[in-house]
């Protein structure tokens, strides 16, 4: 198919977001960018945060590492479903009683003002890193199928999907990407299902032919049972609970959107969904995988990895679904992104610049400032994205929970030590130790062999991350009585010394 047709499809693709961004912001303020005025349909929110959690990289990245690992990441998503109900009946209630806007205040009320923007600060990083990595595999298959053709340079692309990213999230924030979300979420499964259906068609195979070619050439093996792998299948579903706990509950981005629900009732609701949708469709990108991996010994496609999915509907299926291709694509790029400028502006504003706080700032001079942070944010991506096309990783997703193993644990380690001791911190060195969990757990990394003999660390680091920022923080503590949340939550428990 043409690639100047195919950019056509996309700019039209983008009006249409305009479209509900214009719809959706009229008579936009803060509190409709910060938490969409806390009045989100929550069943909009659940299918929505589908697409935000899925991202480009589940859309690429999973059916291209069936080859590799074969139903493997089903270990993870049994993790996946206990860190939902998890986060929906631990830290849900807890955030709905404080009424918090930002999830990381709850930093400040229970552990002082610097483990607060220690949390905020290691938030940003998080994201940054998280969400770039997915916004640039992306932006990678886009150039790679439409815009090298038209010797559209790679920095140009990603400078203008950002402006467009901008342009229709710039005023109403959440309030918008609730909608568009859901939008992009229904482009994105409705592409899943297509490219199955063609596949099995063009191979004439049924689902049930389908899985027992899968499970002959090792494609539909789940579990790991070797201990010193990576990928050991206790291993695996801890972490996968564990991931769900810090990249979905203790994620501004995430809870942004799953707090903007009115009662705490709806928004459980809408957490519990997601995890029943999100099992059915990880289930059929794998299965998707395997079927990628048939196809391509036939069509005699010696693609891998990420780059196995585009290069066999681009080049050996119908153009009709090469368009499918192209708009599920991009429905998985733009809520990978939206959610996280908008999330990272918010705890910008209201964490490390306190905005929200500020009585001798009008309400005009906030939403500039706002509007100016949102923007640095955009560029910010611009650059990162380029240091991963430098990077270039042949499967972004490993590089992804790598990424998350490092940035999330310190979060990890302080909400733990809010949620389940009494006492009460010096607050002034929460930095380090928050800094201290991250480098400790690098040194055991790239000295495994030495230390641990034949034993490899996989995900599990981000436990280990967790658990040693919180000894840690134990260890910079005292004794105390705090004061349990309820009639009077905005308390500060810091011993500063």
């Amino acid at each position: 198919m043409s690639p100047a047709l195919l950019l056509c499809i996309l700019i039209a693709y983008f009006a249409l977001l305009l479209g509900v961004a214009w719809a959706t912001s009229r008579n936009a303020t803060n509190d409709s960018f910060y938490i969409g005025n806390k009045s989100s349909n929550w069943k909009l929110v659940a299918f929505g945060m589908v697409g935000t959690t899925l991202s480009g990289v589940t859309f690429i990245s999973v059916p291209g590492a069936v080859g590799r690992d074969g139903f493997g990441y089903m270990q993870i998503l049994i993790g996946y479903v206990i860190g939902y109900i998890a986060v929906a009946f631990i830290l849900l209630p807890l955030y709905y009683r404080l009424r918090l806007t930002s999830i990381y205040d709850y930093l400040n009320q229970r552990l002082g003002r610097r483990a607060y923007q220690s949390g905020a600060s290691f938030f940003i990083l998080s994201r940054l890193l998280g969400a770039t990595a997915r916004l640039y595999l992306v932006v990678n298959i886009l150039q790679a199928i439409i815009l090298d053709s038209l010797s559209v340079p790679f920095w140009l692309t990603t400078l203008v999907i950002l402006a467009m990213i901008l342009m229709y999230t710039y005023q109403g924030g959440v309030k918008t990407i609730v909608w568009t979300d859901t939008l992009q979420t229904g482009c994105m499964l409705a592409g899943l299902l297509a490219c199955i259906a063609i596949l099995l068609g063009q191979m004439d195979l049924s689902v049930g032919q389908s899985l027992a070619q899968m499970q002959e050439r090792g494609l539909a093996r789940v579990f790991t049972t070797s201990f010193d792998s990576p990928n050991f299948y206790l291993k695996q579903i801890v972490a996968g609970a564990f991931i769900v706990l810090t990249m979905t509950g203790m994620d501004q981005e995430m809870m942004q959107k799953t707090i903007s629900v009115k009662t705490l009732g709806d928004s459980q609701k809408n957490l519990l969904s997601l995890t029943a949708i999100l099992v059915v469709v990880l289930s059929l990108f794998m299965f998707l995988g395997g079927l990628l991996h048939l196809y391509a010994p036939l069509a005699g496609v010696a693609a891998s990895g990420d780059k196995l999915f585009p290069a066999i509907v681009m080049g050996h299926l119908p153009a009709a679904l090469q368009i499918v291709f192209l708009i599920a694509l991009i429905s998985a790029l733009f809520p990978s992104a939206d959610g996280a400028i908008t999330a990272l502006t918010s705890t910008v504003c209201i964490d490390l610049l306190g905005l929200t706080r500020r009585h001798d700032l009008t309400e005009q001079d906030k939403v500039r400032w706002r509007q100016r942070i949102h923007l640095g944010f955009a560029l910010l991506f611009l650059v990162l994205v380029m240091a991963f096309k430098w990077v270039d990783s042949p499967s972004m997703i490993g590089v992804i929970l790598k990424v998350a193993s490092y940035t999330y644990g310190p979060l990890l380690g302080l909400f733990a030590f809010g949620i389940l001791t009494r006492r009460v911190l010096r607050d002034r060195w929460v930095p380090l130790v928050a800094i201290g969990g991250p480098l400790i757990c690098a040194f055991l990394e790239y000295n495994q062999t030495l230390l641990l003999g034949s034993y490899r660390l996989g995900l599990e680091l981000l436990m280990i991350n967790g658990i040693l920022v919180f000894a840690g923080l134990w260890a910079i503590s005292a004794p105390g009585a705090p004061r349990i949340f309820g009639r009077d939550p905005a308390i500060s428990l810091t011993v500063d010394v």
